[in-house]
C-alpha cells in the first residue's frame, strides 16, 4: 500500500521558514515525480515545486521560485520543502504527491500538513 506522510508543518511568523518532509512508502519511486501542492481555504489546490526522484531536476511555479527550495534525500528516502520569507497568505495545507515520470497527473497524494503564517 503506498503511503506519503508529510510532516514538519506549524505555526510561524512571517518572515520566518519551515522545513516540511515527505516520506513515501510501498514502491519505489525512482522513476517518479514528487510535488508538492498546497491548499487554502476556499482556494484551489496549487502546484508549488516538484522533483525527479532519479535526476534531482526540479520545476518551481512562479509563485514560490526563489523563497521555497524542493529536494530530495536517497539515503532517507524522504523529499523536503524548504520554505523561507513565509508569508501570511502562505497559509495553507501543504500536500506531498507523487507521479510517474510518463503520466501527467499525480496518482498518490499524502494526508497534508497545516501551515500557519502569522502577521
Amino acid at each position: 500500500q503506498v503511503e506519503l506522510v508529510e510532516s514538519g508543518g506549524g505555526l510561524v511568523q512571517a518572515g520566518g521558514s519551515l522545513i516540511l518532509s515527505c516520506a513515501p512508502s510501498g514502491r519505489t519511486f525512482s522513476r517518479y515525480w514528487m510535488g508538492w501542492f498546497r491548499q487554502a481555504p476556499g482556494k484551489e489546490r496549487e502546484f508549488l515545486a516538484a522533483v525527479r526522484w532519479s535526476s534531482g531536476t526540479t520545476s518551481y511555479a512562479d509563485s514560490v521560485k526563489g523563497r521555497f527550495t524542493i529536494s530530495r534525500d536517497n539515503a532517507k528516502n524522504t523529499v523536503y520543502l524548504q520554505m523561507n520569507s513565509l508569508k501570511p497568505e502562505d497559509t495553507a495545507v501543504y500536500y506531498c504527491a507523487a507521479r510517474f515520470f510518463m503520466e501527467e497527473k499525480y496518482k498518490y497524494w499524502g494526508q497534508g500538513t497545516q501551515v500557519t503564517v502569522s502577521s
